[in-house]
């Protein structure tokens, strides 16, 4: 066995803003229940066009002020000017968040193709640089295994990630997949590009076969024909899904974990069953209060 998969691992998790009372107290359900794995920092995702600007900043800095964890919050370049997105930021810094995840983003559904705002940064390799002069965040990037779905060709992409890189990105946090080999592969032509930040796999366990798959159709993500077989029949059974969910992710972060990966981020859905069930498989203990 590899002397890699004895490394302790690290992990993140990701949430989403939440859009009511019960979404509210779902989301910080979510964060106590894996909060005891000691994540590194725990992302809070930005809507289409900005949508939920307003709850991300709230949920950011509730993290910060009331919990012991780490925040990062995220930010895009879509609909907004350089000074909005400079003073959010700047609000960011004097309230303690340090750490941010910046994204070009997706425009809003009524745009259709991305265009960047004609005051605004035009991309996310110009926030990142925009973000550095202003303070010195630690900012993660988005990596994309099997190539963003708007952009012209595989070495494009590995070129806009290695601006974003140049321009202060700390780690880059890739979209969902599901073929490990994909990831291997991307990460070798990584380094070959010469990217030599963490690449970080992005581990989207399967709650709802359905929803996934059209999660993975917007944003490029391949879903293998043995992920359908995997599931089918499954709709009806919540139960049986969940084990199936957890032993598929589990998997896949085994086989990472084999291959020298020591840091997962999760994207949890604000659901955190399967998310603890996976990490708890990949050898994390909730590191428990010794006063409780």
């Amino acid at each position: 066995m590899s002397q890699s998969t004895h490394q302790p691992i690290k992990v993140s998790f990701e949430f989403f803003p939440p859009a009511d009372d019960k979404g509210e107290q779902r989301l910080w359900d979510t964060i106590e229940k894996l909060s005891p794995l000691e994540p590194k920092f725990l992302s809070v995702t930005y809507g289409a066009g900005g949508t939920t600007q307003e709850r991300t900043n709230r949920v950011v800095r509730r993290i910060r002020k009331e919990t012991s964890e780490t925040p990062a919050a995220h930010l895009t370049c879509v609909g907004a000017t350089r000074d909005e997105v400079n003073e959010l930021a700047r609000s960011w810094w004097e309230a303690g968040v340090r750490n941010i995840v910046a994204l070009r983003g997706d425009p809003p559904q009524t745009m259709g193709t991305y265009r960047p705002h004609p005051e605004g940064y035009k991309n996310a390799a110009d926030l990142v640089a925009g973000l550095k002069k202003i303070a010195d965040f630690d900012i993660s990037v988005a990596a994309y295994p099997e190539v963003h779905p708007d952009s012209p060709s595989e070495q494009a992409d590995l070129d806009n990630l290695k601006a974003k890189i140049d321009a202060g990105g700390s780690r880059a946090i890739t979209q969902f997949f599901f073929e490990v080999d994909n990831f291997l592969r991307f990460r070798d032509k990584a380094v070959r590009h010469g990217i030599d930040v963490p690449l970080i796999p992005g581990i989207m366990p399967v709650f709802n076969f359905t929803k996934v798959a059209n999660f993975s159709a917007d944003c490029g993500a391949i879903v293998p024909d043995w992920l359908h077989e995997t599931f089918a029949g499954l709709d009806e059974d919540p139960e049986s899904r969940a084990l199936v969910a957890a032993s598929v992710a589990a998997e896949m972060c085994t086989r990472l974990k084999a291959e020298g990966v020591d840091f997962f981020h999760f994207y949890t859905l604000n659901r955190p069953e399967l998310t603890y069930a996976v990490c708890r498989r990949l050898g994390l203990k909730p590191q428990l209060d010794e006063a409780a």
